[in-house]
């Protein structure tokens, strides 16, 4: 686990999705994506890199209908591999499994991006050394620009890096939401929960802990003042953030309570929603 996705940091944990066809998510997810099964039952299966760990949580129930278009919810979810030869591993088999993709450089890390069968985002990457990203002023410098994608691959082959799924060391590394207001959301994250700006792009900011490039992005481009997908929609239900203790989590708690935030307790769960309705989970380190 690296430093950013582990106490003192505040940084993102299982992601929850609603799917409409479980089997083929379960099919898709463990076969084209390289995640084990951790728990399954009749609606609700439990994905993992290290056989601990839930990363993703695919959860399927009557009356569920396909996501609308231009609402709030998830661009992607990010998982972070280990190194770049496991992204070029990554790589080679999406490839060979003839999946659609996108790829990009960051500065700070080397990216893939695919859609999951039910458009869900997902992007695959690896983190640059955090002693070469350049930091100015509290910001650090993110681009998208094209990836080597040749280099990423050679870098598995010369290694002997094969596919084998996911990693065990594998985390969820950042999430990326449509949210209805840049300004709202900001505050929402920063003064009720502690995330800092550390960039900006036309429409987006991203925000973290411990200096991690990011663990959120925020984004306007499917509009502004935009309405929350619906509880009964596919996509998004929630994601976590996990916090290094319950006294983080009460002062957390505290903060979105004095700034007019919606939180519940759910099934022994701390919920809050940001103020385009999308709902994360509180939890403390196990």
């Amino acid at each position: 686990m690296t430093f950013f996705h582990q106490a003192p940091a505040v940084y993102t944990g299982a992601v929850y999705l609603n799917v409409l066809d479980l089997n083929a998510m379960k099919d898709f997810y463990t076969g084209t994506i390289g995640f084990r099964v951790l728990s399954e039952m009749d609606h609700r299966i439990e994905l993992t890199a290290d056989g601990k760990t839930p990363l993703l949580v695919l959860e399927s129930r009557v009356g569920l209908h396909p996501k609308r278009p231009n609402r709030s919810g998830l661009y992607h979810f990010a998982i972070l591999l280990p190194s770049r030869e496991d992204l070029g591993a990554a790589a080679l088999h999406f490839i060979r499994q003839g999946v659609r993709m996108g790829a990009s450089d960051h500065y700070v890390s080397e990216a893939l991006y695919l859609n999951d069968p039910e458009g869900n985002g997902i992007e695959v990457y690896r983190d640059r050394p955090a002693d070469d990203w350049n930091w100015n002023g509290g910001l650090v410098d993110m681009a998208t620009v094209a990836l080597d994608m040749d280099g990423v691959v050679r870098s598995a082959q010369e290694a002997g890096r094969t596919w084998n799924g996911l990693p065990s060391e594998t985390v969820m590394g950042h999430v990326h939401l449509h949210v209805s207001d840049l300004e709202e959301t900001e505050r929402f994250y920063r003064d009720g929960l502690g995330f800092e700006v550390v960039a900006s792009y036309p429409g987006a900011l991203f925000m973290s802990t411990a200096c991690y490039h990011h663990h959120l992005g925020l984004n306007v481009w499917n509009g502004e003042g935009i309405q929350a997908q619906e509880k009964d929609s596919a996509g998004l239900k929630a994601y976590t953030l996990v916090f290094p203790d319950t006294e983080a989590i009460r002062k957390a708690v505290e903060q979105l309570c004095a700034i007019g935030a919606e939180v519940s307790e759910e099934e022994g769960q701390i919920v809050a929603a940001d103020p385009s309705g999308i709902r994360l989970i509180l939890q403390a380190i196990a």
